[in-house]
């Protein structure tokens, strides 16, 4: 790609982080440039973000419905997965999973709360009364 081909689009990054791209300048030798963005990566950005959106509100509905505890909605919203969440907060991930019953959850000591409160950056009241 050219120097002057380099693609400068708008993008939800815009003004948080640019892109270096390898270009060929007049000479025709190799160097670098910054690009604030391309609407094929603005694309895919867009629909990764939509497919997040949509885990999360599904997330949402399931611990409304009591289906699940609301250490599965956070979890979802912080765009984390069990194997992260148990390195966060040094329970198993076996005893997470066992968390997201709410069954589970409601006996959850003040402590474990207050663990998973710290990592989701939340209260425990809040994690204890979800409002979603």
């Amino acid at each position: 790609m050219k120097k002057e081909d380099v693609p400068q689009d708008p993008s939800a990054l815009l003004g948080v982080t640019r892109d270096v791209c390898y270009v060929k300048d007049k000479d025709g030798k190799y160097t670098t440039d910054l690009s604030i963005g391309w609407d094929v990566k603005k694309q895919a950005l867009d629909n990764a973000w939509d497919d997040i959106k949509e885990r999360v509100a599904e997330a949402a509905l399931k611990v409304k419905k009591g289906e699940i505890s609301p250490i599965y909605y956070f979890m979802e919203l912080k765009l984390m997965d069990v194997g992260l969440l148990s390195s966060y907060t040094g329970f198993w991930k076996m005893t997470i999973r066992r968390h997201f019953r709410p069954a589970v959850f409601k006996a959850l000591s003040d402590e474990k709360l207050a663990v998973y409160a710290r990592v989701f950056e939340i209260t425990s009241e809040e994690l204890k009364h979800f409002k979603g």
